[in-house]
């Protein structure tokens, strides 16, 4: 991997691993377009960067970190369903991150939804994420097992899930994010820990690769986080929803046209 490919992978998942578009996504329709081999380290690489992502979370949300205990405490509610889904499919979802057909649907289909979501939940009372019970985060938290096949957009199903429990669009938007943080911290300790356990040696060249990549990943999602909260207000999903049905589009197209996409 190459410093240029690193960066590139790396403003793709500050761009939209908060954004309803669905990460993994881009991700794999990244890595193929730049024709890169499916190393282990590339296959870590693309997890590992979501740690530099998750953490423009905790700074541009600082206050409300270190503001109570019940916030951690739903914060772990809302994530136990998608922890004991991610145990108990793991192999079925490491089977499903090479299958850019399914992807592509999911992004369709995902984008046709979207178109109606503003429609669906006009009638939202909770403008604050704090004011999110322990059962509305439980339910919440169900919502972010859609995404575990990749394509659905973690981001997507949780800030519906949100919304679903009368979350208005932004305070849906702020405990996708919040929720992002154990979520994506969990998934990335699980790859570097099954990448020691395979005996797998990373060098001081790929260290630099890491760094760089968390680094640049972290400044792009803070940029990301504040103009997706502005366009959320202003224009709901539709613009979203019209991206996704696009890029599913065109994936279908080429998958039924018989071109071979190689992914990590």
């Amino acid at each position: 991997m190459t410093y240029l490919q690193a960066l590139i992978i790396a403003i793709v998942e500050g761009l939209t691993e908060f954004l309803p578009v669905s990460s993994t996504g881009h991700i794999m329709i990244t890595t193929a377009l730049l024709g890169m081999e499916a190393t282990p380290f590339v296959k870590l690489f693309t997890v590992a960067i979501q740690l530099g992502a998750i953490m423009s979370v905790v700074v541009l949300y600082f206050k409300r970190f270190f503001k109570s205990v019940n916030f951690y405490l739903k914060l772990l509610v809302a994530f136990v369903p998608a922890a004991i889904a991610g145990i108990l499919l793991g192999d079925w979802i490491d089977t499903q991150l090479e299958n850019v057909f399914g992807v592509a649907v999911a992004l369709f289909i995902g984008g046709i939804i979207l178109l109606f979501v503003d429609k669906w939940f006009k009638q939202t009372y909770i403008a604050d994420s704090d004011d999110v019970t322990f059962p509305k985060a439980f339910k919440i938290g169900l919502f972010q097992c859609l995404a575990l096949f990749p394509g659905v957009s973690r981001s997507a199903a949780t800030i519906i899930g949100g919304m679903a429990q009368k979350l208005n669009r932004q305070a849906a938007a702020e405990f996708s994010f919040f929720l992002a943080v154990p979520t994506m911290f969990a998934a990335t300790a699980k790859k570097l820990l099954d990448f020691y356990k395979d005996g797998i040696t990373i060098s001081s060249h790929e260290i630099n690769l890491l760094v760089f990549g968390n680094i640049a990943a972290f400044i792009v999602a803070l940029l990301a986080i504040k103009s997706f909260i502005g366009i959320l207000n202003k224009h709901g999903f539709k613009a979203f929803g019209i991206y996704r049905i696009i890029v599913g589009g065109i994936l279908i197209a080429l998958f039924l046209a018989g071109v071979e996409i190689a992914v990590v």
